[in-house]
């Protein structure tokens, strides 16, 4: 991928944690922090149980990464369909930008309901209630699996490489990127009610996705128009 690539993803998950995510997730850091980390528990402790939340939320979105971009690669078969993935992509991640500005409802019709099946809510209620440092970790990764507009667009950024290996870096890139909030927000929790802050840094990174899925569709334009060149060589 090129380094290009890698700092808009970067930019575009640092940006969005700390609007998107410390909305949609910010409840369960809370309730974590609240059930499961003793308030006399030392700093290191306390940065232990919040960063395997953290890793654990990577590892999820990485595996999911391989397999959006192992499905992106199966998808591609002659140049005009790698082309029209790209395309496809982009599109995609221009309606999930305005999306992610409240201007249409994109994301939120293709949210599934995983999180609300018994076996999620079972797995969910009985990790929060341990208190072994294991249990953060797996808490981090059944996180990573609700639905989420964030995900979901790069989720389509991954798909879009069509290679499992870029497809896992991706989203576990976009993962690490949004540490630093989720971490910040176990340590200070008055971030989650910065709405202010979120909204601003919310409007930042759906101008990013949008950007990004513009230069996405020109990427599929461009493949197309110039058959020479192979899907990984967009996104190298």
């Amino acid at each position: 991928m090129e380094t290009v690539n890698i700092i808009t993803i970067i930019t575009i998950a640092f940006l969005g944690s700390f609007g998107h995510c410390i909305g949609m997730c910010g409840g369960i850091v809370v309730a974590y922090s609240t059930i499961k980390i003793q308030p006399k528990s030392s700093k290191v402790s306390q940065s232990v149980a919040h960063l395997l939340y953290s890793f654990g939320r990577v590892l999820t979105y990485s595996i999911l990464g391989a397999m959006f971009g192992f499905l992106g690669g199966v998808a591609t078969f002659s140049n005009n369909a790698n082309g029209g993935l790209l395309i496809f992509a982009g599109v995609a991640m221009v309606l999930a930008g305005l999306s992610l500005m409240g201007k249409i409802r994109f994301l939120t019709l293709i949210e599934h309901s995983f999180s609300s099946s018994a076996f999620y809510k079972n797995a969910f209620k009985k990790v929060l209630n341990s208190k072994s440092n294991l249990s953060f970790f797996v808490l981090g990764m059944l996180n990573g699996l609700l639905p989420c507009g964030f995900v979901y667009f790069f989720a389509i950024t991954a798909a879009s490489t069509a290679d499992p290996l870029y497809g896992a870096l991706v989203m576990a890139i976009f993962g690490l990127s949004t540490i630093p909030a989720m971490f910040g927000l176990g340590f200070l929790t008055s971030l989650a009610s910065a709405t202010s802050f979120r909204n601003m840094m919310m409007s930042l990174s759906s101008i990013a996705v949008i950007l990004y899925g513009t230069f996405t569709i020109y990427n599929g334009y461009d493949y197309i128009s110039n058959p020479q060149k192979t899907l990984r060589d967009c996104h190298k």
